[in-house]
């Protein structure tokens, strides 16, 4: 490992990619003909990005309230994933894939010694 590394980086990682999708599946779906529709999807979308840069940010400082944020980052990706799944379009897809792997990051780092 080397110093730029930390015994984070795939949590790390995770978190920044799903920060990307989140953000990126949030300005699509405020480009969809039914907009009211996807209005739960856009709102977790934005907490989602969030807190996992916030996640990423606490790790990389390997903050002591790490394990804590990414705990409630894993509930938050969870429940996005939820919602994106719901939808049909390529950019939600891909956010849940996102979001369920980081969700599956943030418990492994959370429940880690």
């Amino acid at each position: 490992m080397n110093h730029t590394q930390t015994p984070y980086q795939s949590c790390i990682q995770a978190c920044l990619s799903c920060a990307t999708a989140c953000n990126q599946c949030h300005a699509a779906c405020l480009k969809e003909d039914d907009v009211k529709m996807m209005a739960r999807c856009i709102a977790l979308d934005a907490d989602c990005a969030a807190v996992c840069s916030f996640a990423a940010g606490a790790m990389a400082r390997n903050s002591e309230h790490a394990k804590a944020i990414c705990a409630l980052c894993a509930e938050i990706c969870q429940a996005c994933g939820d919602e994106c799944a719901k939808h049909e379009a390529e950019h939600c897809k891909a956010c849940a894939a996102a979001c369920y792997n980081c969700a599956q990051e943030c418990r492994s780092m959370a429940s880690a010694h």
